[in-house]
């Protein structure tokens, strides 16, 4: 089960990466695409690691889950009125999936820091 729950812990990784890729997605399609895609996802990161982050200084356990419902939820609504529906439903799936299945007590016993 260990070599499970670490799979999980690496795809809720790679959800947070496509989170990033799909805020550069939305900021190309945005005015000032050489700023905003630049931008937008160092806009993710720096809420993510301040709110969402297993050692988030701001996080907690109201905050840090709706931190990441927001983010996963505003970069899937982007992408979809950036022209990229398919995508936009397809990361939100992943998404909701991906971090249901880290709230198992078996993936939660590996995490690193009990986030």
């Amino acid at each position: 089960m260990t070599g499970l729950a670490w799979l999980v812990l690496g795809l809720v990784f790679l959800d947070e990466l496509l989170a990033c890729a799909g805020a550069a997605v939305v900021g190309w399609a945005l005015p000032a695409p050489w700023l905003l895609v630049w931008l937008l996802p160092a806009l993710v990161v720096a809420v993510w690691w301040s709110f969402a982050s297993p050692k988030a200084p701001y996080g907690g356990p109201v905050v840090r889950p709706v931190v990441k419902v927001l983010v996963f939820g505003l970069v899937s609504l982007g992408l979809w009125l950036a022209g990229q529906p398919g995508w936009a439903v397809a990361l939100l799936v992943f998404s909701v999936v991906v971090n249901g299945l880290a709230q198992l007590r078996f993936v939660r016993a590996v995490e690193p820091h009990g986030a």
